[in-house]
């Protein structure tokens, strides 16, 4: 007989399976968290305070998600309304050394970032005089470590209070279904717990789908996905030199590798937001660089493994958000939930066929405009039209 055909697991993220997803700015006290998200969001909070806890309550705030596509589709259609995508950004006050037994705003931060779906951790790489360091003096490398343990201190805690909870099931014994599965519960527990006290991340590990299954309720903090961003003063950001940088890439070759690095001036940006875009497109010209804000958004999304998908029309343009690899009826569903439940089929073809061929009309003749059904997984920048029934009263 032919051997069977192995089953291929389908692979399970780590992390919330929705559309609607989170980041975090994230970083030690005084390392311009705060004045990024004034420049990252377009809007005010104030002066940020030249102390530790500025910003006390995390700040949320929608960004424009920035695309070229969405922009040829406006101009090509010229609606009424246009809606792009976007990305909720939250300000989360300065972690200090300790903020896993309370130190500082300690438990505020870390039940901040509980919430978040992903970091962008803001890594201070310039010299101020007039900045003052929560820990002295700059030294990325030692503010990294910081961060980086006291998110494993904490995320230890919160292994052990789960471990001890299937202990005190697992005890009972037997045999049944519900017994195995909390056995194999308990063993997951247990190895997440020795990878954080070897001083490993938990999105470093390889997880099989059963095990994701059991870390997602978790919400670790270092099962979340990182972009790191390195803020330089404004002239080391324009000659992309740094003496810290090396260090920096280093570190996270070692112990984050493959997670994304960016270098940002925070001052740069604070200074271009001042300015109209006619002018800050004029600045950056006259420097020889550009803001890195639209690549950080971008970025995000990606590690985030967010797509889009486009409804268009003269009434109105709409970029959605959709995790990569959802199938149409949950992609209808981030329509209207109805949707989702009466879903028959929807007419599908991609931005890159509309841009070659010109015009829908193009796509058509070419015989390109699809109809799918049920299982299709929409691709990053397909154009939909959903087919669904009456929803029931």
């Amino acid at each position: 007989m032919p051997p069977k055909k192995a089953v291929k697991e389908e692979k399970i993220l780590l992390g919330r399976p929705g559309n609607s997803l989170k980041s975090g700015i994230v970083g030690l006290a005084n390392v311009g968290k705060s004045t990024l998200f004034q420049a990252i969001t377009k809007c005010s909070l104030g002066n940020p305070a030249n102390f530790p806890y500025a910003t006390i309550d995390p700040e949320e705030a929608r960004v424009i998600v920035p695309d070229d596509r969405f922009d040829w589709l406006v101009d090509q259609y010229k609606p009424k309304s246009v809606v792009p995508a976007n990305l909720t950004v939250y300000d989360i006050a300065g972690l200090t050394k300790g903020a896993s037994t309370g130190a500082g705003l300690g438990n505020a931060f870390l039940s901040h970032i509980r919430v978040v779906d992903a970091i962008f951790q803001v890594v201070r790489c310039f010299d101020d005089a007039e900045i003052i360091h929560v820990e002295g003096d700059v030294d990325p490398v030692r503010d990294l470590d910081i961060i980086s343990e006291e998110l494993r201190l904490k995320d230890i805690e919160f292994t052990e209070k789960a471990l001890e909870k299937l202990v005190k099931e697992t005890r009972r014994g037997g045999q049944s279904l519900e017994m195995k599965k909390l056995k194999e519960e308990q063993a997951t527990v247990e190895k997440i717990l020795e990878m954080l006290k070897a001083g490993k991340d938990v999105r470093r590990g390889d997880w099989a789908p059963k095990e994701v299954e059991v870390i997602n309720p978790l919400f670790l903090l270092s099962a979340k996905p990182v972009v790191y961003l390195v803020n330089l003063s404004e002239k080391d950001y324009i000659r992309q030199k740094n003496k810290h940088l090396p260090k920096v890439a280093n570190w996270i070759k070692e112990n984050a590798a493959g997670d994304p690095i960016l270098p940002v001036s925070v001052s740069f940006e604070e200074r271009l937001t001042a300015m109209t875009d006619e002018e800050a497109e004029e600045e950056c010209k006259k420097v020889g660089t550009k803001s890195a804000l639209p690549k950080i958004v971008t970025t995000m999304r990606k590690v985030l493994n967010l797509g889009s998908f486009f409804t268009t029309g003269t009434d109105e343009v709409r970029q959605w958000t959709i995790r990569n690899g959802t199938k149409a009826p949950q992609a209808a569903g981030v329509i209207h939930g109805d949707f989702e439940k009466t879903f028959i089929q929807v007419i599908v073809y991609n931005f890159k066929i509309l841009k070659e061929e010109g015009d829908e009309a193009g796509v058509k003749a070419k015989g390109k405009i699809l109809t799918k059904g049920k299982d299709y997984v929409v691709e990053d920048g397909d154009i939909l039209l959903i087919k669904a029934g009456a929803a029931k009263s």
